[in-house]
């Protein structure tokens, strides 16, 4: 196992990391000790989570997916896990969460609140990288870094990132941090994937000059890279086919947004590139996520045991210069699937 860095943290992370979105809704507590155990096993030593997991958020089942994780760690070293976790982003944003009755925010109270609520469910007494979600549009990223930085200070984090964020959101808060003395953030958790490598745009350039690692999730675009859809119906039981049946328009457009003609199109060019290099078109696409220097690790997700195998071959196989190139041309006939 090659081991990566984020940031210019002391966070040393196997360049796969398991998130456990699903554990306690399509996951039993059972599967998800079986699925941790598995990737343990396989050197993954990094672990991400958030309050308010499992997915679809419920008022009536956030933190389980914490509870089910702390209750995991008990059986390993607690030194040898990286674990991550998040704060629930503002209701000011594109999704109002249920947490503390849809009334967040990063602001300082929230972020204390949440903390002590992450830390008694996981049942530590500190968390490796602890996270923003996403960003909040009303209360300043100042009073935000000031929380973190006391949570650092205090030693309940050692290291803190943000998510869903954008060039200019995390631009300011690294600059703010550097002229306010703060702790910054190390690491930024995005969707990355070959169906929507927008990342590479502008927000790599700000990983790149100054050492913020990306963690990407949906390496595999909510499982549509597998191939799945591409019969043109959607599979009973998969999350998209859920989430286009929703009442919720967000809901349903978040379908629209990974299933597409444009994604089933360039899913099936990557599904005949990866019979042509003899792999599954999941360790294609989880392998294509870790291959830049500024990501430090890929966040991978599996409902049942089973799928976790194609993503952790990932871990020894390499995008070589042909490849790579194969996958731009596929990328500049089909640009942005997920727009």
């Amino acid at each position: 196992m090659k081991f990566r860095y984020i940031g210019n943290s002391g966070l040393r992370v196997s360049p796969i990391c398991l998130g456990t979105m699903t554990f306690g809704s399509t996951t039993t507590k059972e599967e998800a000790f079986q699925i941790m155990d598995k990737a343990y096993e396989n050197g993954i030593n990094f672990f991400d989570t958030a309050e308010i997991y499992p997915v679809p958020p419920k008022s009536s089942y956030e933190g389980t997916t914490e509870k089910i994780v702390g209750e995991w760690l008990k059986t390993k070293p607690r030194d040898a896990i990286i674990l991550a976790t998040k704060v629930a982003g503002a209701a000011s944003g594109w999704f109002v969460p249920p947490t503390r009755h849809g009334l967040t925010a990063i602001d300082s109270f929230h972020i204390k609140r949440a903390i002590e609520g992450s830390l008694k469910r996981l049942d530590t007494d500190y968390v490796d990288l602890y996270q923003m979600h996403w960003p909040d549009t009303i209360v300043p990223v100042e009073e935000s870094l000031k929380a973190f930085d006391e949570l650092v200070k205090e030693g309940k984090v050692r290291y803190v990132g943000t998510s869903n964020d954008s060039t200019y959101g995390l631009t300011k808060a690294n600059e703010i941090s550097k002229h306010k003395n703060l702790t910054r953030f190390q690491s930024i958790q995005n969707n990355f994937s070959l169906l929507n490598p927008r990342f590479l745009d502008e927000l790599a350039n700000v990983c790149i000059r100054e050492n913020i690692s990306l963690l990407p999730y949906s390496p595999i675009g909510g499982g549509v890279l597998s191939g799945k859809y591409n019969s043109g119906l959607y599979p009973d039981g998969c999350r998209f086919t859920n989430y286009a049946k929703h009442k919720n328009p967000r809901v349903q457009a978040q379908a629209n947004r990974f299933v597409n003609d444009k994604t089933i199109e360039a899913t099936k060019k990557y599904v005949l590139l990866a019979k042509e290099y003899g792999i599954s078109p999941v360790t294609l696409a989880v392998a294509y996520s870790k291959h830049f220097d500024f990501v430090a690790s890929t966040i991978i997700g599996a409902r049942k045991l089973e799928q976790l195998d194609d993503s952790l071959k990932a871990i020894n196989f390499k995008i070589s210069k042909e490849l790579f190139s194969k996958i731009e041309e596929i990328q500049k006939d089909i640009l942005y699937p997920m727009g």
